[in-house]
């Protein structure tokens, strides 16, 4: 991680506010992408930030579809654009949670295509376990020094509300990330409530609803993921969580 110490409209960072990776070396496929995930970045105060990004998907029976018809490859693009404005090292870990959670491997600049394909069928469907996956990104990002923005899809509510409640909850009090939940289909009512969450230390999540991946422009996603990162940072930082 660098933290070691369809809209198209496009954003020249000013130069104080320059992308983690220069445009240049990204691949073309991606240039458009990391563009419109600069604008919303400005939009938000969060120019020139730099920030560790994971990639948490829901790899539930009820998901098929979404790997089927290319969605979860498409958002796995997304945020690979979204960190290269954020992050220097050109890949994101990609983190599948059912049952349990793994990281498969990461999605990154010179192995984007196909991705998806080529690892998630390594990993069984399972249940819908949040609180696994907010155990299993936080263990990851431990090491870490600086913040972190987790990109959590999913597309249902979890096995246990009370499990992922806690699992948030304990989450605000000691780990530098924000979750950025991402909910796709009709049938995410459960997001609104966790990013409603009473009790934490720090407002750590937003949720952004996703009803059909392929009719979302790039900038509404963008802006949902990014709109309550920099606000995070700010209380986080006030009550020690951040340096």
């Amino acid at each position: 991680m660098f933290w070691r110490k369809n809209d198209t409209t496009t954003l020249t960072p000013p130069a104080s506010h320059s992308p983690a990776i220069s445009f240049e070396k990204v691949p073309t496929g991606l240039v458009s992408l990391a563009k419109t995930a600069a604008v919303s970045l400005e939009k938000n105060g969060l120019g020139g930030q730099r920030a560790a990004v994971y990639l948490v998907m829901d790899h539930s029976g009820s998901m098929q579809p979404f790997y089927a018809d290319g969605s979860i490859q498409r958002l796995a693009e997304q945020a690979l654009a979204l960190s290269v404005n954020l992050d220097d090292d050109g890949r994101v870990p990609l983190i599948y949670f059912g049952s349990g959670a793994t990281h498969e491997q990461s999605v990154s600049l010179d192995d984007y295509q196909g991705v998806i394909n080529r690892t998630h069928p390594r990993v069984p469907w399972g249940s819908t376990n949040y609180a696994a996956a907010i155990d299993y990104v936080c263990d990851l990002h431990a090491e870490e020094t600086g913040p972190g923005l987790v990109i959590f899809q999913t597309d249902g509510d979890p096995d246990s509300e009370r499990q992922a409640e806690e699992a948030l909850t304990e989450a605000s009090r000691g780990s530098a990330l924000f979750f950025a939940f991402v909910g796709f289909g009709h049938h995410v009512r459960f997001l609104w409530r966790l990013d409603r969450l009473r009790g934490r230390a720090v407002d750590n999540a937003s949720f952004f609803h996703v009803a059909d991946p392929f009719r979302t422009r790039d900038a509404a996603l963008y802006d949902g993921l990014t709109r309550e990162f920099g606000g995070w940072q700010s209380d986080a930082r006030a009550i020690g969580i951040l340096r």
